[in-house]
């Protein structure tokens, strides 16, 4: 029995094949690709696999890449089931106004982060960090309850907004500095820095709110961008969507 998981968000889909739908499974394959180039799937990389028996994932794309998705995967008999963030699962209690419009993939990486920490014997608040096309930065205390958390723009959506919204802002990618002497590290800085004072935000936020420091988990294929400017301890978890989405299965699929 193999579990092919999946996270779509809104520029790629990562995919990971294990060799059951259990926490700590073995990793048997994986891959990512753009959300341009998922119609090749079924015809390349997904061909060589093993015929998975299990397929859970979370999208936070449009329903059209999510019918796409699924048509490459109809050389296999499963079918595959989408994370939709509910009330409580796998331990986490979820503490948003309604519960189902929580974003999947925020929900699943809490739920792997959480796991990870108590894998450790770790119960302690903690935030979770997702940096991609838009960043999340989100708490949860030591009972596993999602207090609540902030969005804001990444990288490239800060950059594309200053670009159209202001003139002569067309400049390339530039460094991090602690002092810009010019429009592109200024540009480069200024978004890092809002992103990492938004994590230090919210773990002053936390740390009021629950008596103690938290841990700080991030993820996301943008994340190597802001580690080195964060001011707080932190891990950073390529895996950690794939940690959560094997929590749920080893629950739903346990027999």
């Amino acid at each position: 029995m193999t579990f092919l998981a999946l996270d779509v968000g809104n520029t790629r889909l990562k995919w990971a094949q294990y060799d059951a739908p259990a926490a700590g499974a073995k990793l048997l394959a994986q891959g990512v690709v753009f959300l341009e180039n998922i119609d090749k799937l079924g015809e390349g990389e997904w061909r060589a696999l093993r015929p998975p028996s299990r397929i859970l994932g979370c999208i936070v794309a449009s329903d059209a890449i999510k019918r796409r998705v699924a048509e490459q995967m109809e050389l296999w008999d499963a079918a595959p089931r989408w994370v939709v963030s509910s009330q409580q699962e796998a331990g986490l209690t979820n503490g948003y106004d309604h519960p189902a419009r929580l974003g999947a993939d925020r929900w699943v990486a809490m739920i792997g982060a959480y796991h990870r920490l108590l894998a450790r014997g770790i119960r302690k608040p903690c935030v979770v960090v997702m940096v991609g096309t838009a960043v999340t930065v989100d708490a949860i205390d030591a009972s596993g309850k999602f207090l609540g958390g902030i969005i804001l723009p990444g990288h490239g959506i800060m950059l594309r907004a200053l670009e159209s919204g202001t003139a002569g802002l067309h400049v390339p990618t530039g460094d991090v500095r602690d002092f810009p002497t010019n429009t592109s590290d200024a540009l480069t800085s200024g978004g890092t820095f809002a992103i990492a004072g938004a994590v230090q935000r919210m773990v002053e936020n936390i740390t009021r709110h629950c008596g103690e420091t938290p841990e700080c988990i991030m993820t996301g294929g943008a994340g190597w961008k802001v580690a080195s400017s964060l001011s707080v301890k932190f891990e950073l978890v390529d895996s950690l969507i794939f940690d959560g989405l094997l929590e749920i299965a080893s629950r739903r699929y346990a027999t």
